[in-house]
């Protein structure tokens, strides 16, 4: 007497019904998948590389808002001390970099100077440095609207 899989084999001719060749299986899986993880992983990147420059740029900013505020009396242009330092600790992301900076309420908007800044460095009043930073994604390719990266350090003067 013959088993149900003997059967199913004498009547295929010695060959199993529906136990066709899987060996193609996982290489058709891993075409469908990997485009889906490709997308991810170029995504990942991308928004890693915005997130690490954000956190340069606000350490940079930091940094140049700190130098301002204690550089009362030792410098003739404020501006150009804040931008030193700020372009020293953020090497990578001098292209693009806009600055402003307010200095007891007057407002600087030009990037690396303020000589007349100088006369407002009044210890106990405000000094706010703003950075606008431009970046881009792209992911797989394909290219967002560029989005804009900002910090802004308030401190005072001492």
């Amino acid at each position: 007497m013959a088993t149900s899989d003997e059967c199913v084999k004498i009547r295929s001719g010695g060959k199993r019904i529906g136990g066709g060749n899987k060996r193609g299986g996982s290489f058709v899986e891993f075409t469908l998948v990997m485009p889906l993880l490709l997308l991810v992983m170029t995504g990942l990147f991308s928004f890693g590389f915005a997130l690490h420059n954000d956190l340069v740029l606000t350490n940079a900013v930091n940094t140049g808002a700190q130098l301002l505020a204690i550089s009362r009396g030792q410098t003739t242009d404020p501006c150009a001390t804040a931008y030193t330092a700020i372009s020293g600790a953020a090497p990578s992301l001098r292209t693009g970099l806009s600055l402003s900076f307010v200095i007891n309420g007057s407002t600087y908007t030009a990037t690396n100077t303020c000589t007349a800044g100088a006369a407002n460095m009044v210890q106990g009043a405000s000094a706010q440095v703003t950075a606008t930073y431009p970046c881009s994604l792209v992911v797989f390719g394909m290219s967002f609207p560029t989005c804009g990266l900002r910090a802004q350090i308030t401190e005072f003067i001492q």
